[in-house]
């Protein structure tokens, strides 16, 4: 069963850093592009970040542009948004979500979303 768990998302003082963590089961992460996205209370949901197949493909929003970074550890099954200098406007659940392709770039079809981690971001 396809299956994509968000962590690492807590209260952070602004200026902070956190690493949140896109684990992934049930298929093979390496074959498919993911995307990190974000919804703030009230608001709709917006992309974040997005990582080819291959990891060599890397998109940014650019509010988070030169202080989010997207990678991948494919041994892990893992997708990670290392996010720094942190801002309250940061403030969001965020989630992942995985391609319906297999071994391209960022598509926008998605075929699973994550639950969710929540980060919010003191002044």
């Amino acid at each position: 069963q396809l299956q994509l768990v968000e962590s690492g998302g807590t209260l952070v003082q602004s200026g902070g850093s956190l690493r949140l963590s896109c684990t992934a089961s049930g298929f093979t992460l390496d074959d498919f592009a993911i995307g990190w996205f974000r919804q703030a209370p009230g608001k709709e949901r917006e992309g974040v970040s997005c990582i080819s197949s291959g990891g060599s493909i890397l998109k940014y929003a650019d509010s988070v542009k030169g202080r989010f970074t997207i990678s991948r550890e494919n041994a892990k099954n893992t997708v990670y948004l290392q996010m720094n200098s942190l801002k309250p406007e940061d403030t969001a659940d965020y989630y992942c979500a995985r391609d319906t392709l297999r071994q391209t770039s960022w598509s926008g079809n998605i075929a699973a979303w994550g639950q969710g981690t929540q980060v919010t971001v003191g002044s």
